[in-house]
């Protein structure tokens, strides 16, 4: 079983790899109260179903925080000694700034600037896109290489990594308490 350990956890994976899912279980083991920071919009039928997949899954011992935007601001307000923040997800967080035109290296910064402040500890889960074939246009060469930056400093700041492929999860970077 693999517990949470304190400070930040990493959660990547593929598409329906199994990460979230992984990552709730890792939070819900934890005894501390579940705080579930969405950063996904619904801005079609595909994406409103995925949401309702995912709220389901957590049932109503949840709370759930929609931050499309500022993940910074939404994590020191939200942690708390007696909670565990789960950050799904960090690429949708890439394509919401993209999309919003901000400066995500700037933007990333902060938010890692911030983990060091928190009171509880933090789950983030991320898609991992760059172990494809390169994308055939420019804003998706992008996307890409943003989100593998992102997922760059974020893992450089965790002290917990784990990489999840067909719901199998590979510890990447070791924690305190990960058994």
């Amino acid at each position: 079983m693999n517990r949470l350990s304190p400070g930040v956890t990493l959660v990547l994976g593929g598409a329906r790899s199994g990460k979230s899912a992984f990552a709730e279980q890792m939070v819900e083991g934890s005894g501390l109260a579940p705080v579930y920071l969405a950063t996904g919009q619904a801005f079609d039928g595909e994406m409103s179903e995925r949401i309702a997949l995912h709220q389901n899954r957590r049932g109503t011992q949840w709370r759930t925080i929609e931050e499309p935007l500022e993940v910074r601001e939404a994590l020191l307000r939200e942690s708390a000694a007696d909670r565990v923040l789960l950050v799904d997800c960090l690429t949708l967080w890439v394509t919401n700034l993209m999309m919003a035109d901000r400066d995500i290296g700037q933007e990333c910064a902060s938010a890692v600037s911030a983990l060091g402040e928190l009171a509880g500890p933090v789950v983030f889960v991320s898609n991992e896109v760059g172990l494809g074939i390169v994308p055939d246009n420019a804003m998706a060469r992008q996307f890409r290489d943003h989100a593998g930056r992102v997922n760059q400093a974020f893992a450089a700041a965790a002290q917990t990594v784990f990489f999840v492929a067909a719901g199998l999860p590979l510890q990447l970077k070791p924690g305190g308490a990960n058994q």
